[in-house]
């Protein structure tokens, strides 16, 4: 069990990017994630992240990439690799399933939903930094996909700009096992206050 204490009105669970795409059989990412998606149990996982929180009234706030337009990074001058893959492969379009919410995820009321993200940050160029403070949120628990995209750029950029970061190990995936031993062994250490697996979180917050 971790020894961090989670304060529930300082503490928010951030949910990145749960798209049909990622999370969803027929998802156009899935496949390439499945295998350690499953080695990992992150849908149970996440399903259980979701009910202990909502359970300890912990403020969720769905962070989500941006979806797909057309001429979405058709004139820009340096897209980067991921916006490339997003380019050609149109993950998460706008009005299409792969776009929509995971069914076992969607916004319950009372959530927030963010202002999507362009890149892997959550952060940049959103309102989340914005809409935590307004809650007096002080403490963030990280988890969604990918383990060393979205959510560790989300997170490092957590902890640059102050908050308490929890990263959890099994409610997330990656499309290699070596990058998921990279984000939680290697890059997590860094910048993350603690790293966790799911039971552990939940015998935390219920602590």
């Amino acid at each position: 069990m971790s020894t961090t204490a989670y304060p529930a009105d300082r503490t928010a669970y951030l949910l990145v990017d749960p798209y049909n795409d990622f999370l969803s059989e027929g998802g156009k990412v899935y496949p390439f994630i499945e295998p350690v998606a499953k080695d990992v149990g992150l849908l149970d996982n996440l399903r259980k992240l979701d009910r202990e929180v909502r359970k300890q009234h912990i403020p969720v706030f769905f962070v989500p990439h941006r979806r797909w337009e057309p001429g979405d990074y058709e004139d820009w001058d340096h897209p980067n690799p991921n916006q490339m893959k997003v380019f050609k492969m149109h993950h998460f379009a706008r009005g299409e399933w792969g776009g929509e919410w995971h069914p076992d995820f969607t916004p319950k009321a009372g959530d927030t939903i963010v202002q999507e993200h362009w890149g892997s940050s959550g952060f940049a160029n959103t309102d989340l930094d914005f809409r935590l403070k307004q809650k007096g949120i002080t403490h963030v628990i990280v988890a969604g996909l990918l383990a060393n995209t979205c959510i560790e750029c989300t997170a490092r950029y957590a902890s640059e700009m102050g908050y308490h970061v929890t990263l959890v190990r099994d409610a997330t995936a990656a499309m290699k096992p070596e990058m998921m031993h990279a984000a939680h062994e290697l890059n997590g250490p860094t910048f993350a206050h603690a790293i966790v697996t799911t039971d552990e979180l939940v015998a935390s917050l219920g602590a």
